[in-house]
């Protein structure tokens, strides 16, 4: 692909994901105004979703990768591992969303939009993405361990908010109407999926890293 339409199509990518999240975080801030709510609290429950925080994390690579000034953050994210961590997590994402939750709600207008954009369209484009232009053949089997930081930690973080706040930000984690043991069963399954995403994205970066 030459390059010039490489850069543009990257680019296009990254509007379409910070576009996805700008939509959400209005929607949110709308609701709250509508009821008198914090805006502050709106900002809080909108990063304590693991989709936000993975959807950010995907236009922060997207947008590294199409900005020319160098720095230790730009060279951070583009590293192999970390954008091949990150794109675990965007398919975890799609999956969970897809199979999990998405016979609990029909959304309409903008929020269908936003639900589109966060959950199906930029989880396929980032990986796209990391198959076009993501250095292959340097993932080991020891960067699996570092990926599940991410993921535990937000679970942890959860279920601390959710303890707190009497609130969980997913129904399959919702302590209150299922039960720590279930929570838990819930918890490994989806870390499970995570592992299995995670091995095949090491096969796959062997694969074609033997190939070049």
């Amino acid at each position: 692909m030459d390059a010039v339409l490489r850069r543009r199509l990257i680019a296009l990518t990254a509007v379409l994901g910070w576009a996805g999240l700008s939509i959400q975080l209005y929607l949110i801030f709308f609701a709250r105004l509508s009821v008198g709510a914090s805006l502050l609290g709106g900002l809080v429950s909108f990063f304590s979703y693991f989709t936000v925080l993975t959807n950010t994390l995907v236009a922060v690579v997207l947008t590294c990768a199409v900005t020319e000034r160098e720095s230790a953050a730009r060279r951070w994210f583009l590293q192999p591992s970390v954008s091949s961590a990150i794109a675990v997590s965007i398919a975890l994402v799609g999956l969970a969303y897809n199979i999990l939750l998405r016979h609990l709600w029909h959304p309409q207008g903008w929020q269908f939009i936003a639900d589109e954009l966060l959950h199906d369209i930029m989880p396929l484009l980032f990986l796209g993405y990391w198959w076009l232009c993501v250095p292959k053949g340097t993932l080991r089997l020891t960067h699996l361990p570092l990926w599940l930081i991410y993921p535990l930690v937000y679970f942890a973080y959860a279920l601390l908010r959710g303890h707190l706040l009497g609130a969980y930000a997913y129904p399959f984690i919702d302590v209150a109407l299922l039960g720590y043991p279930q929570v838990f069963i819930n918890a490994a399954g989806i870390l499970a999926g995570f592992v299995g995403i995670g091995l095949g994205v090491i096969g796959i970066d062997r694969w074609r890293g033997r190939r070049n």
